[in-house]
């Protein structure tokens, strides 16, 4: 064995044997270790992956979509959303991550019933490669379950493999009280198979089957999709769901110290393969454990910024930005090699979780009574007297068409100040793709599917779309505009790299402010926004503007003639003010 291989070989044994440390097993580890390796098929292992690597920088700004979100008439889905990344696209956005496009059964693609697949009515595996050719594609892995649809789970039920041994069961008599979960359905599926009557575990939904990792042949499975799509162009991993992936009745089945270590073993399986890709963890939990999956800079990439949508959404509906200070004063900076991933709406809905001991009950109370009065529907967890909502589904342009007051005059306004605040935060922006094209609440989706999601899943028809972003009068055409400006200012400053460093301002509560520096310190940005619908006072004395560099505000163009200077911001009036340009 050569000394590259012999090295990853031990590495992937550390991880197995504290993931299997209380596990009978009928296979050595050192043979696990080498199943995985064969599984990951590299031809050659060069040395390993140097820690502390940002894989990224100022440019990166990823675009969240469905593969038909965009639908044009008798052309594959996939395709029009390359003519889309092409035409409005190709300057501002460098990374795509497009939702699952497997074969699938329910959950808008997240409940996968072939990895190996492209779905057919979306295109093909060659359409998937033509998007990676021209971006840096991110692709889910949906590994905590799959579909009850799939080939796997039929050949449970008949027990035989792939898939006799693949899926978690337990008993009814056994302690699952401390179980957490996001749903209010039953947690086991009564499921018949040729060994009698199964309790399959199912976290989501009774066509959300979860896998049982205990057994290693499920880690190996996983190892070959990872290399199936590394081969057709994948470079950002976003492991769905990921916190729930290790069950131990008795436990709360979330964030186990197993799970962690799963992460740690596919970071080093997909860096070994493919040195430049990332992966990305999906974890919908409260802000603390968030963090945690970065670990000691050898797990996640990056971690998805949970908390921002709910602190920054409540922030401009009530025009006070107490809470959402307080929480970036207590974030730490991401390590080189790790970067927070900022996202303000997505496909899913605001989720509540994070928001747990960083708003008010009374905050959280008041947002989800405004979000239903803009419109807004309820997705819940928990079970009996538990219940809580666990998120508020709707569409951001909807959510930002007011304050706690009403709807009033101000939401582009509001709304470009919403992006412009995350564009300018410590970490990688990501844009999901109603938000770029101002996307209204879809009530005939949520009619048509029954479910509270759909709401901000809108499809549009290409064509009309591209009536509407051609039309200077619409709010489509005027909110692509504005935040298409703030993606070329942001790509444009090396204070704005995702690891730069960061220090909240104290502007008080109707002003919200950061400071960012490069890297290398020349340059400054002193961002600051009003964050009502008031005007609001800006002495330049407040922010400490040193006298002997020149200073502008990169929005505006404007020159600032005196670190003394005053000025009168207008509601959701945003100043990125730079002392290099």
């Amino acid at each position: 064995m050569c000394e590259p291989r012999r090295k990853f070989i031990q590495k992937l044994t550390h991880h197995l044997d504290v993931i299997y440390a209380d596990t009978a097993l009928e296979t050595s580890i050192n043979k696990i270790a080498e199943q995985l390796a064969d599984a990951l098929n590299i031809s050659q292992i060069e040395n390993s992956p140097q820690p502390n690597q940002n894989h990224w920088n100022q440019n990166d700004i990823a675009l969240i979509t469905y593969g038909d979100s965009l639908k044009y008439e008798n052309e594959k889905p996939l395709v029009t959303l390359n003519r889309f990344l092409q035409r409005y696209c190709k300057s501002i956005i460098n990374t795509i991550h497009i939702l699952p496009f497997f074969p699938y059964s329910s959950d808008d693609g997240f409940a996968v019933i072939n990895y190996s697949s492209v779905n057919e009515t979306l295109g093909s595996w060659d359409d998937i490669r033509n998007i990676a050719d021209d971006y840096r594609l991110m692709a889910d892995l949906v590994i905590n379950h799959c579909s009850s649809r799939s080939q796997w789970f039929e050949n449970f039920k008949k027990g035989i493999s792939p898939g006799r041994d693949f899926f978690f069961t337990a008993n009814e008599n056994d302690d699952l009280h401390k179980v957490v979960r996001p749903r209010t359905t039953p947690l086991l599926r009564e499921t018949e198979t040729n060994a009698g009557i199964k309790q399959v575990w199912c976290t989501f939904s009774h066509d959300q089957v979860d896998f049982d990792f205990r057994n290693p042949a499920v880690l190996a499975e996983f190892t070959r999709i990872i290399r199936h799509y590394l081969d057709n162009g994948v470079r950002v991993f976003r492991l769905d769901a990921v916190a729930f992936a290790w069950k131990k009745t008795g436990s709360c089945c979330l964030n186990l110290k197993e799970t962690h270590e799963i992460v740690r073993l596919l970071r080093t399986l997909i860096e070994h393969a493919q040195p430049d890709a990332i992966i990305i963890t999906e974890t919908n939990i409260p802000n603390r454990e968030n963090l945690a999956y970065f670990g000691n800079a050898n797990e996640a990439h990056c971690i998805y910024n949970f908390s921002l949508p709910p602190l920054l959404i409540n922030t401009l509906l009530t025009g006070d930005c107490q809470y959402l200070k307080q929480w970036m004063m207590s974030m730490p900076p991401a390590q080189n090699g790790t970067a927070y991933l900022n996202f303000i709406a997505s496909h899913d809905g605001i989720g509540l979780r994070p928001a747990e001991g960083l708003l008010s009950d009374t905050e959280i109370d008041t947002l989800i009574n405004t979000m239903q009065r803009f419109g807004g529907r309820l997705s819940w967890r928990g079970t009996g007297a538990t219940k809580k909502v666990y998120e508020i589904n709707i569409a951001l342009c909807d959510a930002l068409q007011g304050t706690t007051a009403g709807p009033d005059q101000w939401s582009k306004e509001r709304f470009i100040c919403a992006h412009a605040i995350m564009l300018a935060l410590e970490g990688i922006p990501a844009i999901y793709i109603h938000s770029l094209l101002a996307t209204e609440n879809d009530y005939d989706k949520v009619a048509h599917s029954n479910h509270n999601r759909a709401i901000n899943r809108h499809q549009w028809d290409y064509k009309q779309l591209e009536n509407r972003l051609d039309d200077k009068g619409s709010h489509h055409h005027q909110i692509y505009k504005g935040l298409s400006k703030l993606i070329q200012l942001r790509k444009n400053q090396q204070a704005f790299h995702p690891n730069a460093t960061q220090f909240t301002l104290h502007l008080g509560n109707q002003r919200f402010g950061f400071w960012r520096q490069s890297m290398d310190r020349r340059q400054s940005i002193f961002c600051i926004y009003n964050i009502s619908n008031q005007k609001q006072p800006l002495h330049l004395s407040e922010i400490n503007l040193i006298g002997t560099d020149g200073w502008k505000d990169l929005i505006s163009d404007l020159v600032v003639d005196s670190i003394d200077e005053s000025f009168v911001l207008q509601p959701y009036q945003v100043m990125w003010i730079t002392n290099l340009w």
